[in-house]
């Protein structure tokens, strides 16, 4: 259905577009500032991989572990958070992307620096999916997280992670669960990120400590901001745009991070809802228009 090339693109984007509607749940729904999105990324890719590889599961149940297991690593993660706002959060979410990386690079049952390899791809009834094929998985697997991410806005669940963002205090008063629902959001934003570990690991077939770097974590926190915080809209085609971007300007990919460093300094003072915020004027045109 598609070459090689366009199709490993397309996953790629598709793999981002999972980090930043994950992101977006901690980050633009519940208003925790995480800079350490891609330890999650990390550990659902890890926990596949040793899944596969020493427990010698199949794809598809270390799948289902690795999100259980990343999505109570978040939870535990997220209760020390609880005890810090704003700069601090962000200091300490940005630790423990440290720590986990340092976790891999130096702790030989993870691989060490050598990376652990010979994850398998996904199979059914013993055919092993083309690219074409992981691209189709790829997308189920969106348009599930999209249906999830619509239900939790919808529901008394979302009201509540909105009051937190919005004013904690006064949601305290309201007789909100504060540290409750943040770990609620913590758990399913990284429960998702493991998702898209798991498909990275097995898509990669190989992967080490350097692929979920402190970088990395700017590139995804780069693409929720950029498309619109706190809107799956936003988080959708924030990945689209920085997730096409390194295949459109390779010979400027060297500095990567200094250009989302950037970006990330730019639109949060000249446009700090986004491209398609619900402040934004992109968004107040197209609503305009529509």
């Amino acid at each position: 259905m598609f070459s090689g090339y366009i199709a490993t693109v397309l996953i790629t984007i598709g793999i981002y577009i999972l980090l930043s509607v994950s992101l977006n749940i901690i980050t633009g729904y519940a208003g925790q500032i995480s800079l350490g999105h891609a330890a999650f990324f990390g550990i659902g890719a890890y926990s596949t991989a040793l899944l596969c590889t020493k427990a010698g599961l199949s794809y598809w149940p270390a799948l289902v572990l690795a999100v259980i297991i990343t999505a109570a690593v978040g939870a535990l993660l997220g209760i020390p958070c609880l005890r810090v706002q704003e700069d601090f959060l962000a200091i300490t979410t940005m630790g423990i992307n440290f720590v986990v990386q340092a976790i891999f690079s130096y702790v030989p049952f993870f691989g060490g620096a050598m990376g652990i390899g010979g994850i398998p791809n996904p199979a059914l009834f013993g055919y092993s999916f083309s690219k074409s094929v992981f691209l189709f998985m790829v997308l189920s697997f969106i348009v599930l997280v999209i249906i999830l991410d619509q239900w939790l806005i919808r529901s008394w669940l979302g009201l509540a992670l909105e009051s937190v963002r919005e004013d904690e205090l006064a949601a305290a008063v309201m007789g909100v669960n504060i540290p409750k629902f943040k770990v609620i959001a913590f758990t399913i934003g990284s429960g998702i990120a493991g998702l898209a570990g798991a498909i990275y690991a097995s898509f990669m077939s190989f992967i080490s400590a350097g692929d979920f770097a402190f970088s990395e974590s700017i590139v995804i926190l780069s693409m929720v901001v950029l498309g619109g915080i706190g809107t799956l809209r936003g988080a959708i085609v924030g990945a689209i745009i920085l997730g096409a971007t390194p295949e459109l300007f390779r010979p400027v990919m060297d500095y990567r991070t200094l250009i989302y460093g950037l970006l990330l300094v730019i639109m949060m003072r000249f446009q700090p809802s986004g491209l398609l915020g619900k402040e934004s004027f992109l968004w107040r045109q197209i609503t305009k228009i529509i």
